[in-house]
């Protein structure tokens, strides 16, 4: 008889519906996790609008969930280097639920000090942030970062991964006043606020005429043009998000006087082989700063698994500061 588990289904309607489904069964090269604590991604709720389709998600209804941390229950076939009940956090669709499949090489060991949901606020953050500073833009120690969105839960782990890796300054902006003081207790040196001052314009002013050498956008819409204004010449854009919306209208002299590197990323179509280079990139800087306290989790909220309702509407809310977890019942 097939084993039953609670999860919360997405694609039946316009919020996540709880209900009982098989408990999956590895494939060679899969970890079953037991799901400790599940972090929320605003790709979370774009999957339920329907205008977010990852790689992983095949059908018009799934399990949803992108991130997790949790112990390693059942090893499949061809797997080396990991046990049962090692503790592991990464990227799959399916984390909310009390068991999730994850191929292999999208975990990373947890560090004895960080506490599941802790751990869970942290995979995508840190392979987002990581992956654009350093493989797309080349980042070097000493150079200036600017983070759009730094009060979001993926910009304050930016933050902190800029300061981490070297970064001489790091600017980050917000549109909230009331959330300036976390993203400098972040690690930020300056904090603009785009409500109330004109990004290039203020960049410009704390970089001495200069402009900043990366700039980790996680805003898009309008705010780009400005981008283009608070970046050095043969400076680096990574846009990574889209908060302020997916179109653009920017001056194309700007980008071709200046000489600025205008990269797009995204996961939704990356390979499982491209995303597990990414997860093992982490293992040389990240993961040491991230076990002597140099990156630490930024928790807003964490919210039992059962009030998965609850924990999207303060997402929807936007008054979050650091990510929302959901934490499974203990002894489950």
């Amino acid at each position: 008889m097939t084993a039953l588990m609670t999860a919360f289904v997405g694609g039946l309607g316009p919020d996540w519906e709880r209900q009982e489904v098989d408990v999956p069964v590895p494939r060679p090269g899969q970890l079953l996790i037991r799901v400790r604590a599940a972090g929320l991604n605003r790709a979370d709720l774009h999957m339920l609008h329907g205008t977010y389709n990852p790689g992983g998600k095949r059908r018009p209804t799934f399990t949803a969930g992108m991130e997790l941390a949790g112990e390693v229950a059942v090893v499949g076939d061809g797997v080396e280097g990991f046990d049962i009940g090692d503790r592991v956090m990464g990227t799959t669709l399916g984390a909310f639920a009390r068991f999730a499949l994850v191929d292999h090489r999208h975990v990373v060991a947890v560090p004895a000090s960080l506490a599941w949901t802790d751990a869970a606020a942290l995979p995508v953050g840190l392979t987002t942030e990581h992956d654009a500073l350093v493989t797309q833009a080349g980042f070097r120690p000493g150079q200036i970062v600017l983070v759009t969105g730094g009060s979001s839960g993926v910009g304050l782990v930016g933050v902190q991964l800029a300061k981490a890796l070297g970064a001489s300054r790091v600017i980050a902006t917000t549109t909230s006043a009331s959330k300036v003081d976390a993203v400098l207790g972040a690690g930020a040196d300056h904090v603009v606020d785009t409500s109330r001052e004109l990004l290039g314009t203020a960049v410009i002013a704390l970089t001495d005429g200069v402009g900043v050498d990366v700039a980790l956008d996680h805003v898009g819409g309008e705010l780009v043009d400005e981008l283009l204004a608070a970046t050095r010449p043969l400076g680096t854009i990574v846009n990574i998000g889209r908060l302020g919306g997916s179109s653009a209208t920017i001056d194309l002299d700007k980008l071709a006087f200046r000489r600025i590197r205008l990269i797009g990323t995204t996961f939704s179509i990356r390979t499982a082989e491209e995303r597990g280079e990414v997860a093992s990139a982490l293992a040389t800087e990240v993961l040491p700063a991230l076990a002597d306290g140099r990156i630490r989790p930024i928790v807003d909220s964490v919210f039992a698994f059962d009030d998965a309702h609850l924990a999207a509407d303060r997402l929807r809310s936007n008054e979050a500061i650091g990510k929302i977890v959901l934490e499974m019942p203990v002894g489950d």
